[in-house]
């Protein structure tokens, strides 16, 4: 994501924080644990939002051609194209042909490649958890509001007596559904963001292990065309990287 989308994303979340803020203040306790919270999750999405930029979580080609060319035998030049590059698909990819080219085993590769990966997606999936405890708690706080409000508002109604004031109920139950809106709009962008975050992460995920699965079945195709009694022909020379 460019930078100057990241600008105006974090502009409209912290007018919206804003504009709710000062509504939800007006609605007692509740309204002003909301606007907390609002504030709180703004300051994570946009957080995670240059998180993910940084991450190099978009750059699919770059791997995609690595592996093109390593299966063509061309290994220097994939390795050149995925050394140095940010993203974990290609990172997997640098780290399992270095280590090819020093004589690793194959499965060592593999769960060296996974583990690092796995590192990876965890700092990415940090202060998740914060961002799904605010969505699931938001509208309940609200519920919660505008059940005191209510109790409040009929409570003064009783204390009126017959001298009853019905803008004294209605402006009692408007106060209270206040906070059932806030909750439900701090909460609905907050799942609209958790989802969108997990859903880049999990295309990382399926980016790393494609990345692995076509690296270490380079051999594959040639195995599947050999004619039988034919030897299937030699996948490429790790070793043209060894001097990288």
């Amino acid at each position: 994501m460019a930078t100057e989308e990241i600008a105006m994303a974090g502009d409209a979340l912290a007018a919206a924080a804003a504009a709710l803020g000062e509504r939800a203040l007006g609605a007692g306790p509740v309204g002003a644990v909301l606007a907390a919270m609002s504030v709180f999750a703004t300051a994570i999405v946009l957080a995670k939002l240059v998180q993910l930029s940084r991450a190099g979580l978009g750059d699919r080609q770059t791997p995609r051609r690595a592996l093109e060319l390593y299966r063509a035998g061309a290994v220097r030049e994939a390795y050149a194209l995925v050394r140095g590059r940010r993203g974990p698909a290609a990172e997997a990819l640098a780290l399992a042909i270095e280590a090819q080219a020093r004589g690793v085993p194959d499965g060592k590769i593999r769960e060296e490649c996974y583990r690092v990966a796995d590192d990876r997606f965890e700092l990415l999936r940090g202060w998740m958890r914060p961002l799904e405890v605010i969505a699931g708690l938001a509208p309940l706080l609200g519920l919660f509001g505008t059940v005191l409000g209510m109790i409040a508002a009929f409570a003064e109604l009783e204390a009126a007596g017959s001298r009853v004031d019905p803008g004294l109920l209605s402006g009692g139950i408007w106060e209270a559904l206040l906070t059932t809106a806030a909750g439900l709009a701090v909460a609905m962008p907050v799942v609209a963001a958790v989802n969108w975050f997990e859903r880049r992460i999990e295309r990382a995920e399926h980016a790393v292990d494609n990345a692995l699965a076509g690296l270490f079945a380079t051999d594959f195709p040639a195995e599947r065309s050999a004619g039988p009694g034919q030897d299937a022909p030699a996948g490429p020379s790790l070793h043209a990287a060894a001097g990288e």
